[in-house]
């Protein structure tokens, strides 16, 4: 009797251990690729600290793919990635729209990844933002600097929608600066700072 009971105590608890790791081990039988499109609306802080003017770019919404790899179930890079965008550049201070640019702003963040809860999947990340300005038409005399580095921090969650398929909500605060030039004097800093909200869908292999 004391060895069934000692052996059912052992299976008791084994069970127990099986179904704590079945999250992870199901998580880790996926492939560590997860691929998605999402559209995303940019919209921009548009601060700046400029005296004569005041400088900002219009909010729009924009196509956006990103690749993912998970090196462990929780930890993944992200890398975000679209074509050079063109916004239009305004002042209130000039009367309105005074010229437009092209932006390429990739991401690459690292990512913390929540343990499901049935098909939802939480997620954190932070990464660096590199931005390239690109056929800037501005006043003449006026130019603004071509290149920008700056932080990035996001919150996201994929719902599992079919095998291997998943709905994915996110959001990222980006920090994208430059400076903005009167025939090659700095005037100041122009922050776009966008808020970027995203839904998309997304497939892992």
């Amino acid at each position: 009797m004391n060895k069934i009971s000692a052996l059912s105590r052992a299976a008791l608890a084994a069970l127990a251990v099986a179904s704590t790791l079945a999250p992870v081990a199901s998580q880790a039988a996926e492939g560590p690729w997860l691929v998605r499109a999402r559209a995303v609306h940019l919209e921009a802080a548009n601060k700046d600290s400029i005296d004569i003017t005041d400088v900002s770019i219009n909010n729009k919404w924009l196509p956006e793919v990103d690749i993912t790899y998970f090196f462990t179930p929780n930890i993944a890079a992200e890398l975000i990635l679209t074509y050079p965008q063109k916004q239009d550049v305004s002042s209130t201070a000039h009367g309105g729209k005074i010229g437009t640019l092209k932006h390429l702003p990739p991401v690459l963040s690292l990512q913390y990844h929540f343990l499901p809860t049935g098909q939802i999947r939480p997620y954190v990340g932070a990464g660096i933002n590199y931005t390239r300005f690109s056929s800037v038409d501005l006043p003449t005399g006026f130019t603004i600097e071509k290149n920008s580095f700056g932080p990035s921090f996001q919150a996201g969650v994929d719902i599992e929608v079919a095998k291997n398929v998943f709905l994915n909500l996110d959001v990222k605060k980006t920090y994208i600066r430059t400076d903005l030039k009167s025939n090659g004097a700095t005037l100041g800093t122009i922050k776009v700072d966008p808020i970027l909200f995203g839904i998309g869908i997304g497939y892992r292999f």
